[in-house]
């Protein structure tokens, strides 16, 4: 039984080559741009073409690394001589380098010639990429440099407010008051981190400071990144203009900023203002970033220096001044851009192999604290029921027992509805736990002081609080209500209350749950607790227009069946506003992939399309999800 459809694969080809000003951020967020509109949700992408094969391997990388933001289950360039040159230059054996070379040749897998029988194709010429960034709110938004300021305006804040801020200075509608060198796609590759500090240290030497209000921070993607910008003496400069290193991992992208300086937090809050976040991260959802940051923008790692330095969004960066140096002169982008000679030098100082043998062939000495930790080795885990990081799951609930068939869902009420582009940071968020939510009221229940409450990325092996914090995101839509954040509408009273807390009341009576959904339901990360949360809820359908494919795998692996309207019809063409009694029939009798399910939602009747498309999907649903089907067959 396989358990994936055969994917179309789209070919991609590039054509020219990028101009000395555009970087692989630049690239990578065209290429976004261009494919959420083709459309590749499930497919594979493979990039061609000459323009493709004169990129650097680091290069390739941020563009293919963004395949979860434009929809494709992956994207890939194929396999040459830079692959093999960016093994030998991190630090592998020549006889791992020649290995990889004689395989791929002898698979038929090698270079770029071979001509392939895609599905699908589209084509961009590299020359006619510019500098760019991305949002306020999607990876996808792609925006020209001069075009940022009108999209701001428009999107975003018409309102111009100012407040003073002791120690810190005005805060003004577009403040960047978040500038970080942060996340997996940008911070490994030498040109855009070398970039960032010749950007950095151009600026140092004219005079140039980042604002007060500006927080900035620098998370590396490996130690190695760190060895290389100390060697070029580049380390510095990020430092004078307050980018020290943070951490190596996942850090602002995925919410991990920490707090505010307080006084910044209460004026954005006192005076309603609409600050921003500039970001060299891959996803920019609303609420990922900080709370607090309602416009949040991906650009590479020189432009976050550049936009710290000015320390607005509302600015044309391609015409209007920085700021001012040692003599008052207006200092523009471009007198602090490095030239392609000077990149081309500080990269080279990179393609040196011990820094990564170095890091890496000895590890045990990078974190002596965390080997220090002692273990207890046995086959069972001892859980501590005092933790609130980590607690026994409920998912393996009678297990025991055999699996019951399937049911049609009967009187099922809405537990929410929300619209497109529902994100896996909407479903589960992963950044901090606001003081005033059911997973707060947890916490301090079980005697955690609130300054460490962490985030809900660090609590994850706690399924109590990532249940509470399931639809918890400050920003997501219930249609059902009329403000933002995880509230909802219990229906047999019309109380409105946190939807962990609705659903908890629901489960007292045992009424199944039905949540609504737009387009592209679960886009962003392949967070699993979006899913397990949902099930722990007592959701037992998700209806929406599309889902995102790994989203829609996650949900049915957690027992959830995903359901496509059909026939264009949508939430609100057919008149639904939630409060409707839900029943899907179709299912108890000879269910199979893709089926179509007839749906009673209180007086409207219509069908849908069940998105469970394998054989070995309708097992995991019979069983309850993947975990107890994996559990039973073991035990068998």
């Amino acid at each position: 039984k396989i358990p994936i459809l055969t994917p179309e694969v789209v070919g991609f080809k590039f054509t020219g080559a990028l101009k000395s000003d555009v970087t692989a951020t630049d690239l990578a967020l065209t290429v976004t741009r261009l494919l959420r509109k083709k459309g590749v949700v499930g497919k594979f992408v493979e990039f061609y073409g000459e323009g493709a094969a004169n990129l650097s391997l680091a290069d390739r990388c941020p563009v293919a690394n963004m395949a979860p933001e434009y929809g494709a289950t992956m994207g890939f360039f194929p396999i040459d001589e830079k692959t093999i040159q960016y093994l030998r230059e991190t630090g592998r054996s020549e006889e791992q380098c020649a290995l990889v070379e004689t395989y791929c040749k002898a698979q038929g897998i090698w270079g770029f010639d071979c001509v392939a029988d895609y599905n699908d194709t589209l084509e961009l010429d590299l020359s006619t990429v510019e500098p760019s960034l991305a949002g306020p709110s999607r990876p996808h938004q792609t925006l020209s440099l001069s075009g940022l300021r009108k999209e701001f305006n428009e999107t975003c804040s018409s309102v111009e407010k100012a407040v003073e801020v002791p120690s810190f200075g005005t805060l003004k509608s577009g403040s960047v008051v978040i500038a970080s060198i942060t996340s997996c796609t940008n911070t490994s590759n030498p040109s855009l981190m070398m970039g960032a500090a010749l950007v950095a240290k151009k600026a140092v030497a004219k005079g140039l400071k980042v604002p007060a209000f500006v927080k900035t921070s620098l998370a590396p993607g490996s130690q190695a990144a760190t060895r290389y910008l100390e060697k070029a003496g580049l380390l510095e400069p990020l430092n004078q203009l307050g980018f020290h290193v943070a951490a190596y991992g996942c850090a602002t992208c995925i919410g991990n900023s920490g707090p505010l300086a307080p006084e910044i937090e209460e004026a954005i809050k006192a005076n309603d203002l609409t600050v921003a976040a500039v970001l060299s991260g891959n996803r920019n959802f609303e609420g990922r970033v900080h709370p607090l940051t309602k416009a949040n923008y991906l650009a590479s790692p020189l432009l976050v220096v550049a936009y710290a330095l000015a320390g607005t969004v509302n600015i044309d960066l391609q015409n209007d001044p920085i700021g001012c140096d040692a003599s008052g002169q207006k200092v523009f982008l471009k007198d602090i851009w490095p030239s392609f000679a000077e990149l081309e030098s500080a990269v080279q100082l990179a393609a040196d192999s011990t820094f990564y043998t170095d890091v890496y062939g000895n590890t045990e000495r990078i974190s002596p604290e965390w080997n220090a930790l002692e273990t207890v080795r046995q086959q069972v885990f001892a859980w501590d029921k005092d933790s609130t990081y980590i607690r026994q799951p409920t998912f393996f609930e009678g297990c025991e027992l055999p699996p019951q068939p399937l049911a049609d869902i009967h009187q099922a009420s809405v537990l929410a509805s929300f619209g497109d582009f529902i994100t896996t940071d909407h479903i589960s968020p992963a950044g901090n736990i606001s003081k005033k939510s059911p997973a707060a009221d947890y916490l301090r229940a079980h005697g955690v002081k609130e300054i460490d409450f962490n985030s809900y990325g660090s609590r994850r092996g706690n399924h109590e609080v990532m249940m509470r914090g399931t639809f918890a995101n400050i920003r997501i839509k219930n249609k059902m209500i009329a403000t933002e954040g995880g509230r909802t509408i219990y229906l047999p009273t019309g109380e409105e209350q946190f939807i962990y807390d609705a659903a908890m009341k629901y489960a007292e009576t045992e009424t199944a749950l039905v949540v609504l959904a737009g387009k592209m339901y679960g886009a962003g990360s392949s967070r699993d607790w979006a899913a397990k949360g949902t099930k722990l809820l007592g959701v037992k359908a998700v209806i929406a227009e599309s889902f995102e494919r790994i989203h829609r795998s996650n949900l049915v692996g957690m027992g959830i069946i995903p359901c496509e309207y059909i026939n264009g019809e949508t939430t609100d063409s057919l008149g639904l506003n939630g409060t409707e009694s839900i029943t899907i029939t179709g299912v108890a009798d000879d269910f199979y992939p893709g089926k179509l399910l007839t749906v009673q939602a209180g007086s409207k009747s219509f069908q849908v399309k069940a998105r469970v498309d394998a054989p070995l999907e309708i097992e995991y649903l019979k069983n309850g999800g993947v975990l107890n089907y994996v559990l039973r067959n073991l035990m068998a």
